[in-house]
């Protein structure tokens, strides 16, 4: 089952028809809010406003853990993560859609950033950090409604919830030559390799960021909402043609992320570690 997240702008799904209303605790807290679970074209979905459904929590205060946690245990084996994001190359223009296949992290450490620790040692491969299957069929649904979109991108994960300096912005589309720029699909996108869980972001553009030099182009607020909420009808066009398409199956690589993984023997877990490691494991 295919798990939508909502980032900025993006609280509910109305083309869902939903089915239940999922409140619920994890092991490692509560979600951003209560997951709707609901039916498209004949297949289900289940969505989650990363930031709750008043954008109550900035970047650093998301329980990704939480958030990812759930959505496997609910049944979600893949996620398509929307963000908005500030482009860092000229060739993508605010409006535009850009689909990541690449992770820079520049968070400060304030995230809890894996699953794992207090007793249980793993570390997985995030060297291809995104789902390939999810990648293609998303391409094919922009491809079935003309719709353009820059793909194989590097999204570089900033921690906010302030807005970049110049430098900074010229640091990350020069040295590490990302291509957008956004808050919180780190470490949203290594968990979800963790829960053996399929994993794509799909960045809209809506600005420039900071870098170029004409001032009323750097990235504002209001800014990014007015380009997002002026072009989010193409992304709900996009999932819903997606949906209609359906979705493959997630790679084996990525179902079986923590096989060989896990350091810590089994019989030195005690029994909450065990429960919330077999639902990784699922």
């Amino acid at each position: 089952m295919l798990a939508i997240i909502g980032g900025s702008g993006l609280y509910a799904l109305d083309e869902l028809e939903i089915v239940a209303e999922h409140d619920i605790e994890t092991p490692f807290g509560k979600p951003s809010a209560p997951i709707v679970e609901g039916k498209v074209f004949g297949s289900s979905a289940l969505f989650l406003p990363r930031h709750g459904r008043n954008h109550e929590f900035i970047p650093s205060e998301v329980n990704y853990r939480a958030n990812i946690y759930a959505l496997k245990k609910l049944g979600a084996r893949t996620i398509l993560s929307v963000s908005a994001s500030g482009s860092l190359q000229e060739e993508i223009k605010p409006g535009d859609l850009a689909l990541a296949s690449q992770y820079f992290d520049s968070t400060r450490g304030k995230r809890a950033a894996s699953f794992f620790g207090g007793g249980v040692t793993a570390h997985i491969s995030t060297a291809q950090p995104t789902c390939p299957a999810l990648s293609a069929d998303i391409l094919k649904a922009a491809s079935d409604i003309d719709l353009p979109l820059h793909s194989g991108k590097t999204y570089a994960c900033v921690e906010g919830p302030r807005l970049g300096t110049k430098a900074e912005s010229n640091f990350l589309r020069n040295a590490v030559k990302a291509d957008v720029v956004g808050m919180t699909n780190v470490p949203e996108a290594f968990l979800a390799r963790e829960a053996q869980m399929g994993y794509v972001t799909l960045a809209i553009a809506t600005d420039y960021d900071c870098w170029r030099e004409d001032p009323d182009e750097h990235v504002s607020v209001e800014a990014v909402f007015a380009v997002y909420f002026k072009n989010i009808s193409k992304i709900k066009k996009l999932i819903l043609r997606l949906m209609e398409n359906g979705i493959s199956d997630t790679p084996d690589n990525i179902r079986i992320a923590l096989s060989g993984a896990v350091m810590t023997p089994d019989d030195r877990l005690n029994d909450a570690q065990k429960e919330w490691l077999a639902v990784l494991r699922i």
